[in-house]
């Protein structure tokens, strides 16, 4: 926390990018900060697909995990792909709360 704000890293699929802004505000107006992700790959920023962009953006979601109280897993549908399935285990593997959208 910081000051008296928790710290949420948002986590999930890219191609939910209007979940991620409907999340970002929804916690956001609760009276956290929030953190969520740069470039949406799956909804049309096709910079993400080169291969040392991706793993840096990977590394980079990691560390804002490290920066976090807690995730948010927004996962519709109950889908969790593989990026976000490693983001949990290494929330978890760190101490960090996960809580999900479904």
């Amino acid at each position: 926390m910081i000051g008296k704000y928790k710290i949420i890293t948002l986590c999930g699929s890219t191609k939910f990018k209007d979940e991620f802004f409907a999340e970002q505000k929804r916690l956001t107006l609760e009276g956290n900060i929030v953190i969520s992700v740069g470039l949406f790959g799956h909804s049309g920023d096709n910079e993400v697909w080169s291969e040392d962009t991706k793993m840096m953006l990977d590394d980079m979601h990691k560390r804002k995990i490290d920066l976090a109280d807690e995730i948010f897993v927004i996962n519709v549908d109950g889908y969790i792909g593989s990026s976000t399935r490693s983001e949990i285990e290494y929330a978890l593997k760190t101490g960090k709360i996960v809580k999900y959208l479904v």
